[in-house]
């Protein structure tokens, strides 16, 4: 047998298990305000548990939808900024579920470090908790993993995991969509989780630091305002879903922005029509365009440029769904219809200028 004078443990070899207990203590008031029906269970079992019959389901279909943040986390990393991530975590997946019109119900997050501090770890934890009290969802369980070697000390890694629900039959893209129905935008709040790699180039490029004043905010720093955390649409979106019907598709405007992801819900034949002189993008897009050089068709293709979420409703009814989402706090723009496509044409049109 060794002689334990020369053993190693655990600890010494990079992985602090007191560590982790103490973020576990630290985060259990933040899982336990993420309670709803279906879900009541405290952390530290081997599995969450989630009732859907509690949570007033009678004939549901699952939908599920697993995400990252991307380099935005190295913005928060080198900023020293780490409780707002979380609340992107959750809003790049139930954000994906809503566009389905599936209502999110629980999420799992995996949280992997070099070196786990457990004051970092639990503003982090802070972030997701806060998403899915936006979300109406309940933080029911995750991971954290400490792995000296894979990571440098400071450095992490996100993803997360939801499931939502929605009764058979009631799930979108309806089917319904036809040539003149109206394209209607819900703002965005800034860049959301997409484009970091690019922004992270540009910051560089301009010789800012992220402590100094952001140059289209200087009320906050660089760093804060591209942190500002993307914006989560689910609670609105639903609450006009089942009180219009009118809703036949929408969008989560991600990576690829507009030509990538518009016509995933759009059927064969079908293109959006988008007028760019509708839009009002966020100063921050006109600041990166500008400092990088990017030209609109990048931006277009990179970035959300102020709509992060897209909403297809017959003309007779857009009005009436216009008013019920800014009733429910959302910014609305009337951005266009969809048109004929023909066979190898382009999904997305684009009339006007985006004003960068």
């Amino acid at each position: 047998m060794a002689d334990p004078k020369n053993g190693l443990t655990y600890a010494q070899a990079g992985v602090d298990i007191d560590a982790g207990n103490e973020m576990v203590n630290r985060i259990k008031p933040l899982v336990r305000s993420t309670r709803r029906p279906g879900a009541d269970g405290e952390i530290g079992g081997f599995g969450g548990l989630f009732d859907l019959k509690a949570a007033g389901f009678s004939d549901p279909v699952l939908v599920a939808a697993n995400d990252g943040v991307g380099t935005k986390l190295k913005v928060a990393i080198e900023a020293g900024l780490h409780d707002t991530v979380g609340i992107d975590l959750v809003a790049m997946c139930v954000n994906d579920l809503v566009v389905q019109g599936a209502e999110p119900l629980f999420f799992l997050d995996y949280f992997a470090t070099g070196k786990l501090d457990p004051e970092q770890g639990a503003a982090i934890v802070g972030g997701i908790a806060q998403g899915c009290l936006q979300a109406g969802c309940a933080l029911i369980g995750g991971e954290t993993a400490e792995m000296p070697g894979m990571y440098r000390d400071g450095d992490y890694d996100l993803a997360g995991f939801a499931v939502g629900a929605a009764e058979r039959g009631q799930l979108l893209p309806t089917g319904t969509m036809a040539e003149g129905d109206i394209v209607l935008g819900l703002a965005s709040s800034g860049v959301h989780s997409n484009g970091y790699s690019l922004v992270r180039r540009i910051v560089e490029m301009s010789g800012l630091g992220y402590d100094a004043p952001a140059p289209f905010d200087a009320s906050e720093s660089l760093g804060a305002a591209l942190l500002q955390p993307t914006r989560i649409y689910v609670k609105s979106l639903l609450a006009v879903i089942r009180a219009t019907g009118a809703i036949e598709a929408l969008a989560h405007i991600t990576g690829g922005g507009f030509p990538e992801n518009l016509p995933r819900v759009l059927p064969e034949g079908l293109a959006a029509e988008i007028d760019l002189d509708a839009i009002a993008p966020p100063k921050v897009f006109a600041w990166l365009a500008r400092t990088g050089g990017v030209a609109p068709e990048e931006m277009l293709r990179t970035f959300n440029c102020g709509v992060g979420m897209i909403a297809v409703v017959k003309a007779d009814q857009a009005d009436g769904v216009a008013a019920a989402l800014a009733a429910e706090g959302e910014t609305v723009i009337r951005l266009g219809r969809l048109t004929a496509r023909a066979d190898g044409a382009a999904g997305v049109i684009y009339k006007g200028t985006l004003a960068l």
